[in-house]
């Protein structure tokens, strides 16, 4: 496992790569305390398919700053829909801390590790421990990324953002056109996002009407 110092290093490399701004002090620790925690649980709970320490800073942590960095101004609520290891999530979290952020996820064992790494990191964020839907609060934004049946989801999902609020999906290109229909037509897709330091990675933005219910 890298030294703290080191991943920390490798990661602000990996960031300035992409063109991102660097890290914080403070920031560089809670991701590196992140990153230790993935490694550590990942090897009994298999919270993600990317194994390596360079693939967990290269594909999850910049793609995942790179997405907390695009996401829009304003907004104070956030879901993260199906979070697993916490990505998004987590790293929003960390890089905007103006905004209360939401983990939910449905696997009991994922989530115990997700109430852990927000203790360790000091985090104020919530976790629901079950199904997304079943929540009834509405957020200003809703991101998803990695999640099963991701269609499907797109659809839950949509019902809980509040009227004038994103949906906020990291997806790739070929998958955009099938999330904007599952979405329905209460969503403005003005625009989506190449995420810095990915090379497929897509940051779909939906804003849902203001008049919708």
């Amino acid at each position: 496992m890298l030294d703290p110092a080191v991943t920390a290093a490798r990661l602000n490399e990996l960031l300035a790569a992409a063109g991102l701004k660097p890290l914080q002090a403070h920031q560089s620790k809670q991701f590196s305390d992140y990153f230790s925690l993935i490694l550590r649980w990942n090897a009994r709970v298999n919270l993600t398919a990317i194994r390596d320490e360079e693939g967990i800073l290269s594909r999850h942590f910049v793609e995942s700053i790179a997405c907390a960095a695009a996401l829009p101004a304003g907004i104070a609520i956030l879901l993260d829909f199906g979070s697993g290891a916490g990505l998004p999530g987590i790293p929003i979290a960390i890089c905007r801390p103006e905004v209360a952020v939401t983990l939910a996820e449905s696997q009991g064992k994922k989530a115990a590790f997700l109430r852990e790494a927000v203790r360790v990191l000091g985090l104020s964020t919530e976790i629901h421990s079950g199904r997304a839907e079943t929540l009834t609060t509405q957020f200003d934004c809703v991101t998803l990324r990695a999640v099963d049946q991701m269609q499907r989801a797109i659809q839950a999902a949509a019902h809980l953002v509040r009227p004038g609020g994103w949906l906020a999906p990291l997806t790739t290109d070929s998958e955009i056109a099938a999330i904007q229909s599952a979405a329905g037509p209460q969503f403005n897709w003005s625009h989506s996002i190449r995420l810095a330091g990915s090379d497929h990675g897509m940051l779909a933005l939906g804003q849902r009407s203001p008049s919708s219910t």
